[in-house]
C-alpha cells in the first residue's frame, strides 16, 4: 500500500524528490531565476518572476515539512508539492522547445545564407596578389576574380569584363553583364571572364551581412499575444505578490493558532496557484501548431507577429523567380532568314554553345537536345564577355550574341531588329546568329510561367486579394510575365535589402 506520513519509507521517498527537483530548478529552471533577477534589477517582474517565486515557495514548504514535521498543527497540512515543482518547469520548458522548434525553418534558411559567403579573397597588396580571409578584407582593395569563384565582397569593377550570377539576389537566373565601373554584389558568382574590382563595403556593410541581419531580427521578434503576456505579467506578478503579502498577514493576524504556520501555509499557496505555467505553454504552442501547419503547405511565417496579422491580409506579394516561373532559362523561339531551316540555326547555335557554362548557352544545348538534334564539339572557340561567343562548327565560322557584337563580326543584322523588340517585349533574352558572315536567325530563351501560376492567381484574385509581383528582374521581363498571369501591380528592380522596405509601402496604403 501507501506509505504512511512520517514513516521512514515515504520519507525517503520525499527526501529523493527533494533533491531531484532542487537539480531540476538548478538545470532546467535557471533561465527563471536570472530572468527574474533580469527584472528585479530593473525594479519590474515578469513571468519568469512569478515562475522562480513560484517554484521555489513549492519546493521550500515541501522541505519544511520533510524536515521539521512537527512545525504542522494537523497531520493533513504536513504535504509536498516537489510534483508541482518539476511540472510547472518541464511544462514551461517545454514551451520554449515547442517554439524554437517552430523557428527551425527559419534558422536553416538562416544556415545557407551564412554559406553563401565567400571564405577567402585574392586582393593586390603592395603589388602582389595574396590570398586571405574574406573577413579581412579592406574598403579600397583591389580583389581578383577568376571564372567560376565567389566574388568575396561588393564593389566597383575596375578592369576586366565578365558575366556574373546574381540570381541569390535579385532572382534574375540568367548572368548579368559586367564591364568597368559596374557593380558587383559579394557571394554572387562570377561565370565567364576575369576582372578586378575594388571593394567598397566589406564586413557587416556587404548586401549579403545586411540580409543576414534581416533575418535574424525576425527570428528574434515577439507577437503581440507574446508582448501582451509579458506585459500582463508586469502587473500580474506585483499583484499575486501582493495578494500572498496580504494573505499571510490576514491569517497571522486572524488566523488560528499557530497563526504564524496558517499564514505561511496560505501565502505560499497563492503563490503557487499563481505560477502561470499556462501561459508560457499555451503561447508557443498555438505558435509552433501555426508555424508548422503553415511549412507543411510550403508557407514560411517568419515571426510570431505576421502569424497573429495573417487574417487581416488584402495583397498578396509574389516573387518572380521560381515561385511564379520556373527559375531555369528554356528554348523558347528559333526565328530563321532565308536560306537557313530551324534545325541548322539550331544546330550551329548549339554546337558553338556546347562547353559553354553559361545558363544561355545551357538552354539553348538543351533546347537542341529536346528536339533531337545531335551536335558536334566546336574546333575552336571563343568567348567575348559581355557580347557573345565565336566558334568553328564543321569548318563554318559561327557568331551568337547581341546586335553590337554581330556588327564587330561584320554580320548586317538590322532585318531582326524587330524581332529582337518583340521578344524583348516578351521578356525574353534574344540572341543573333552570323555564319560565315551573313545573318542566319534569331534563337531566344526564357525563364517561362510554371503550369500552375495563372490558375493560383485567379484564385487569389476570386478571395478578393490584390496580387502584387516584387523581383529584382528587369522591368521589362517582369511586366511580360505579369502580363501572361495577370498579376495586377509589378515592382521590378527591387534589390532584397529594399523588398522590406517596399512592404511596408504596401502596407501604408
Amino acid at each position: 500500500g501507501v506509505p504512511a506520513k512520517g514513516s521512514a519509507e515515504l520519507n525517503l521517498i520525499w527526501g529523493a524528490m527533494a533533491i531531484l527537483t532542487l537539480a531540476v530548478m538548478a538545470w532546467s529552471g535557471s533561465q527563471f531565476f536570472t530572468g527574474a533577477w533580469s527584472a528585479a534589477k530593473h525594479r519590474s517582474a515578469n513571468m519568469n518572476t512569478l515562475i522562480a517565486v513560484g517554484i521555489s515557495a513549492a519546493w521550500l514548504y515541501s522541505t519544511v515539512a520533510l524536515l521539521f514535521p512537527g512545525v504542522f498543527p494537523e497531520e493533513r497540512l504536513r504535504d509536498v508539492f516537489y510534483d508541482v515543482v518539476a511540472v510547472v518547469t518541464a511544462l514551461v520548458v517545454l514551451g520554449a522547445a515547442m517554439e524554437i522548434r517552430a523557428r527551425a525553418r527559419t534558422s536553416e534558411a538562416l544556415k545557407k545564407l551564412i554559406g553563401l559567403q565567400a571564405k577567402t579573397a585574392r586582393v593586390i597588396r603592395d603589388g602582389t596578389e595574396i590570398e586571405i580571409p574574406t573577413g579581412d578584407v579592406m574598403e579600397g582593395d583591389v580583389v581578383v576574380v577568376r571564372p567560376g569563384e565567389k566574388i568575396p565582397v561588393d564593389g566597383i569593377v575596375v578592369s576586366g569584363a565578365s558575366a556574373v550570377d546574381e540570381s541569390m539576389v535579385t532572382g534574375e537566373p540568367i548572368p548579368i553583364e559586367k564591364t568597368e565601373d559596374s557593380t558587383v554584389i559579394g557571394s554572387t558568382i562570377n561565370k565567364t571572364g576575369s576582372f578586378r574590382f575594388r571593394a567598397t563595403r566589406v564586413g557587416r556593410d556587404t548586401m549579403l551581412a545586411q540580409i543576414i541581419q534581416m533575418v535574424r531580427d525576425a527570428q528574434g521578434s515577439k507577437a503581440p499575444i507574446q508582448r501582451t503576456v509579458d506585459m500582463v505579467a508586469g502587473y500580474f506578478a506585483p499583484a499575486v505578490m501582493i495578494i500572498a503579502i496580504v494573505t499571510f498577514m490576514a491569517w497571522f493576524t486572524f488566523g488560528p493558532a499557530p497563526s504564524l504556520v496558517y499564514a505561511v501555509i496560505t501565502a505560499v499557496t497563492v503563490l503557487v496557484i499563481a505560477c502561470p505555467c499556462a501561459l508560457g505553454l499555451a503561447t508557443p504552442t498555438s505558435l509552433m501548431v501555426g508555424i508548422g501547419k503553415g511549412a507543411e503547405h510550403g508557407i514560411l511565417i517568419k515571426s510570431g507577429d505576421a502569424l497573429e496579422t495573417a487574417h487581416k491580409i488584402d495583397t498578396v506579394v509574389l516573387d518572380k523567380t521560381g515561385t511564379v516561373t520556373q527559375g531555369k532559362p528554356v528554348l523558347t523561339d528559333v526565328v530563321t532568314t532565308i536560306g537557313f531551316t530551324e534545325d541548322d540555326v539550331l544546330f550551329l547555335a548549339a554546337a558553338a554553345e556546347i562547353g559553354s557554362e553559361h545558363p544561355l548557352g545551357e538552354a539553348i544545348v538543351a533546347g537542341a537536345r529536346n528536339r533531337g538534334i545531335k551536335t558536334n564539339e566546336p574546333e575552336i572557340f571563343e568567348a567575348v564577355p559581355g557580347h557573345g561567343i565565336t566558334a568553328v562548327v564543321d569548318g563554318r565560322r559561327v557568331a551568337l550574341g547581341n546586335l553590337a557584337f554581330m556588327e564587330d563580326q561584320d554580320v548586317e543584322a538590322r532585318a531582326v531588329e524587330g524581332t529582337l523588340a518583340r521578344l524583348s517585349d516578351e521578356g525574353k533574352t534574344a540572341m543573333v546568329i552570323g555564319v560565315d558572315g551573313e545573318l542566319a536567325g534569331v534563337v531566344a530563351v526564357a525563364d517561362t510561367v510554371k503550369e500552375d501560376s495563372v490558375a493560383a492567381i485567379e484564385r487569389m484574385h476570386e478571395l478578393g486579394l490584390e496580387v502584387v509581383m516584387l523581383t529584382g528582374d528587369n522591368q521589362r521581363t517582369a511586366d511580360a510575365i505579369g502580363r501572361q498571369v495577370g498579376i495586377d501591380r509589378v515592382l521590378a528592380e527591387v534589390l532584397p535589402q529594399d523588398k522590406a522596405n517596399q512592404i511596408k509601402l504596401l502596407q501604408a496604403e
